[in-house]
């Protein structure tokens, strides 16, 4: 069946419809047109490619220029799904007119069709005024990975009750300023469904149960591709089946099965 382009009004009428929303991360073209063919609905271009694809133990480090190629290079593989560029560390921390250039940037330079903005407070502003404009927004709130020298580590957020009444707080303000969908990220089960309850703008979870409108994972943890997480369930265990691919390849150059006379050329 033909597939029509996934739009943001397109993600806020699913919650309507009381379809799923199925999202996940990719990182460069190959990943994101298999990914994009399968159907999903979100492609994320997270800065948790600073942890999977740099290597590195955060997602502080990330610059916004690697996020934008990195984006860019994802969208020649993208033609149905919402491609969403992930706002990094210091992009909308820093003023509501630096916010609003490293999203621009994003939609013109890496192609992005809508960003992702960690927490709200003092972004709310610069989020108003990106929607205003015509810029689409994703919320984030719970454990927000860019906070986590704040928080301590990567623990579970809205435990307690003054917590978990800031994240529904914040979600409604979210909501007044614009945005199309809120990732809730390992929240409590039962908060997570109080807060996709309390909003017209559906939810997208990752690590906060059932409940929620959608659910998000990162692509390299789906594909068991990195260490094993409570909240993602892997649907492959590709560090096996790519480490026995290339034992396997190892073995047949060392005895020279590989090439074949079949995968050569002749004069």
């Amino acid at each position: 069946m033909a597939r029509n382009k996934i739009t943001a009004p397109r993600i806020v009428e699913m919650k309507r419809e009381g379809v799923p929303i199925a999202a996940l991360t990719a990182y460069d073209a190959t990943f994101a047109a298999v990914q994009d063919k399968a159907g999903l609905d979100i492609i994320l271009v997270g800065d948790s490619a600073g942890m999977v694809v740099a290597g590195d133990p955060d997602t502080l480090s990330i610059t916004l220029d690697e996020m934008i190629f990195l984006c860019r290079n994802a969208s020649r593989g993208v033609k149905h799904a919402l491609l969403v560029g992930d706002m990094p560390f210091g992009s909308a921390q820093l003023s509501t007119e630096a916010t609003i250039s490293a999203a621009v940037r994003f939609m013109k330079e890496g192609r992005a069709e809508a960003v992702k903005v960690e927490g709200a407070g003092p972004a709310l502003a610069a989020i108003r005024r990106m929607t205003a404009m015509g810029i689409p927004i994703m919320g984030h709130l719970g454990l927000t990975p860019q906070s986590v020298n704040s928080f301590g580590g990567y623990g579970l957020r809205g435990a307690t009750d003054i917590e978990a009444q800031r994240i529904r707080d914040d979600a409604l303000a979210l909501q007044d300023a614009g945005v199309f969908s809120i990732v809730l990220e390992k929240i409590p089960i039962e908060l997570a469904r109080v807060v996709t309850e309390d909003l017209d703008v559906p939810t997208i979870g990752i690590g906060a149960g059932p409940h929620c409108d959608g659910q998000i994972l990162v692509s390299y943890d789906m594909f068991g591709l990195g260490p094993k997480f409570r909240f993602v369930r892997r649907y492959l265990e590709g560090d096996r089946l790519i480490d026995g691919a290339v034992r396997k390849y190892i073995e047949d150059v060392r005895n020279r099965d590989f090439p074949s006379e079949d995968e050569s050329f002749a004069g």
